[in-house]
């Protein structure tokens, strides 16, 4: 059953059950409260008849039972114009007098039992279909003798009334009914309509279109779940965005990373043959097999940063607290000779401060950053390694050069694999364009980003930004 059909059902069903009890009590409360009221008027009744009954023996002397049958048949009493129907018994069933107005069915009467077992003086008696009584009784001492004084009241009319008020109300019942459940439509369709958008939006969005959202018009709990749907949509959108950006760049890679391995494979091989196949001179020997062994070699760092990339993707490696201020001054000790040799004036101004880092995984990083300095800056450049805490327990490094600097176009591109702003000169020297794509897989590790700025001509800063103090 759609959940259409089940909110309506439930609507109607509560509202028969709402309108049927409360029906049934508010008749029945009326009918009660009527019948109590003709139980006072008996009661009434009776105290009038024993009134009557001292009147009538007052001055008499009650000598027998003839006494009292004829006292009781020299009584008529009436009240309002009415007249009371009343008789006198000396035990039950021994009727002594009466005015001949209660019906023989009453008769004889249990209630004259109960007064001799101290129970009820009052109750309703039906003696026949539609002949509904109440029946009162008390006992009265006269003189020496003691009787039994009964009085009556026809009170069918109150059950046919009652009757009468649940016929009217089964009408009423059904028009009501009929109303609810057109209310019940009304208001089952306006509250499932905002869910029939909701479902809408969502088929649109399994066929593809993930820029639809929901309209929100209220702020109840339909207003909030669609707010909550729109912020899963939109993270739903950033994902995939994500996967396909990241399917674009796995495109990329693949088709770089062949290439860069064909074209080196195809000049070892061909140097090879031609090592192989015809008569070589000393010189040629040497330059041939000098040109397989440099390309080879670039294989083999091709391959281990490729590996490097690969193994960074479990993203499972354990940081530990280092002092930071110590690794990098470390770090720039085993380089200045190098680059001193090379003719590049290297200085390394680093700041003490506690961080959580994978030691190896950012000597890799700041190694690939600073060689990158390296072949970018002349002789008698300059490359700066400075590491500074920064505010909020963060700490900076930064690789600045005074290079040939990267063209504000090329910049946003360089962490790319196998990007690489001169190709022809990144070869030479050996490169793939890995080196700036794994420093920021391995500063995203740490929880850090990696930013570059740079001026044509005038060199490049390489910035990382670490959390520090605690753990990523």
């Amino acid at each position: 059953m759609k959940l259409f059909w089940k909110l309506f059902c439930s609507m109607v069903s509560v509202s028969i059950l709402a309108c049927a009890v409360g029906g049934f009590v508010l008749i029945d409360g009326q009918f009660r409260a009527a019948l109590e009221q003709e139980m006072e008027v008996l009661r009434g009744e009776n105290d009038m008849l024993r009134y009557a009954l001292f009147m009538e023996a007052e001055g008499r002397v009650l000598s027998g039972r003839e006494e009292l049958a004829r006292l009781a048949q020299g009584m008529s009493p009436t009240t309002g114009g009415h007249t009371i129907s009343f008789r006198i018994s000396a035990a039950p069933g021994e009727e002594l007098g009466g005015n001949h107005c209660m019906p023989p069915e009453l008769n004889p009467s249990p209630l004259i039992s109960g007064l001799l077992e101290n129970k009820r003086s009052c109750m309703l008696r039906r003696v026949a279909e539609g002949a509904d009584y109440l029946n009162a009784a008390r006992d009265v001492s006269l003189q020496d003798e003691t009787v039994y004084l009964e009085n009556c009241r026809y009170v069918s009319p109150l059950f046919a009334q009652r009757a009468g008020l649940y016929r009217s109300f089964t009408g009423v019942m059904l028009a009501l009914i009929a109303g609810a459940a057109v209310l019940s439509f009304i208001l089952a369709r306006a509250i499932l309509l905002p869910l029939d958008r909701l479902s809408a939006v969502a088929r649109i969005m399994a066929a593809g279109e993930l820029s639809r959202r929901v309209p929100v018009t209220s702020d109840d709990e339909l207003g909030l779940l669609f707010e909550d749907f729109n912020a899963m949509a939109e993270r739903l959108e950033e994902q995939m965005a994500q996967l396909t950006d990241a399917a674009r760049r796995e495109k990329d890679f693949t088709a770089s990373f062949a290439h860069e391995i064909k074209t080196p494979l195809t000049s070892i091989i061909g140097y090879a043959d031609l090592l192989l196949s015809r008569e070589n001179t000393p010189e040629q020997v040497r330059d041939r097999a000098g040109y397989i062994f440099r390309e080879g070699r670039r294989l083999e760092a091709l391959s281990g940063k490729l590996m490097e990339l690969i193994v960074l993707g479990r993203r499972d490696f354990p940081l530990r607290p280092a002092a930071i201020g110590a690794f990098l001054e470390r770090m720039g000790s085993v380089l200045r000779p190098a680059l001193e040799e090379a003719g590049i004036q290297f200085t390394v101004e680093a700041e003490e401060a506690p961080v959580w880092l994978e030691p190896d995984l950012m000597e890799t990083a700041c190694l690939n950053l600073l060689d990158n300095a390296r072949k970018a800056t002349p002789e008698g450049g300059t490359i700066v390694l400075t590491g500074r805490a920064g505010e909020g327990g963060g700490y900076l490094i930064q690789v600045s050069d005074t290079g040939r600097g990267i063209p504000a176009e090329e910049l946003s591109r360089i962490t790319e694999p196998f990007y690489m702003v001169d190709k022809s000169r990144a070869r030479a020297q050996g490169g793939a364009g890995l080196g700036l794509a794994l420093c920021r897989d391995i500063v995203e590790l740490h929880g850090g980003t990696l930013d570059f700025e740079s001026v044509p001509g005038q060199g490049t800063t390489a910035s990382i930004h670490l959390r520090g103090g605690d753990k990523v």
